[in-house]
């Protein structure tokens, strides 16, 4: 069975711009609710995807981490590229790690991170999480159950060394984030079964904005952009947003 692969998503509005960027295994309809929401506001939105992402679990394992710094850094390019010089940044679990990097190595009006992990004590989980989307991902492909589990398991073996790469990129993003003097609103999920709530709180600590917000989620998931409060996410969002110096 042949899937129809994501693309990014341009959704053109002001000169004010946000780019969006989705988690691990993600790809951009991971933010394309918030985009539409903040494009209704007025901000042009952009979400690239990822070398790897929105393709099949083995893709994934084909590049790198270091491939995603770069795509990050291409995607805040683009946009400077096609005018827009007051840029925001929004993402989501990795894409919240990604986010603060890119917040401390660029000019950015601010920087929203959403359930990102700042402490790799979670490896077991991402590896659930991995699962999860490669079984998701055999079954749309209609492959029987012996097939997937057989295929499962040998992209478990061969994803220890990307996993090993998220862990460093964690870890170099945690050691620099007191170099972040961006306005900041970090948000966290309570039901969160991927990563360690108290990121979230690190990452509050140690930002030396003096403009910052913490927001927490009582009834989401790590998932917060599909979660019940996703309204009220959207809504908060917006409000940091037209509370930054534009």
């Amino acid at each position: 069975m042949k899937m129809k692969q994501p693309e990014p998503f341009m959704f053109k509005g002001g000169e004010r711009a946000v780019l969006l960027l989705h988690g691990f295994t993600g790809h951009s309809a991971d933010m394309r609710m918030l985009g539409r929401f903040l494009n209704s506001k007025g901000y042009t939105c952009y979400a690239p995807i990822y070398r790897g992402h929105g393709k099949t679990p083995e893709d994934l394992l084909d590049v790198s981490a270091d491939q995603w710094w770069h795509d990050v850094d291409q995607a805040y390019q683009y946009l400077r590229e096609q005018g827009y010089q007051k840029i925001a940044i929004a993402g989501l679990s990795l894409g919240g790690v990604l986010a603060l990097y890119l917040a401390c190595n660029n000019p950015v009006v601010g920087v929203v991170t959403m359930c990102a992990p700042m402490f790799f004590d979670n490896e077991e989980q991402l590896t659930i999480g991995f699962r999860q989307f490669a079984k998701d991902y055999k079954e749309l492909e209609g492959k029987d159950k012996e097939t997937i589990d057989q295929e499962i398991e040998q992209l478990v073996i061969n994803s220890k060394a990307l996993f090993k790469q998220i862990e460093s990129s964690i870890t170099k993003v945690k050691e620099n984030v007191g170099m972040l003097y961006a306005p900041t609103m970090v948000i966290q999920a309570e039901q969160d079964e991927m990563i360690n709530p108290e990121s979230a709180n690190y990452i509050y600590d140690h930002v030396e904005t003096d403009q910052k917000e913490i927001k927490w989620y009582k009834h989401a998931g790590h998932a917060i952009t599909f979660s019940k409060e996703k309204d009220q996410l959207h809504e908060d969002v917006a409000a940091f947003l037209e509370s930054l110096d534009w």
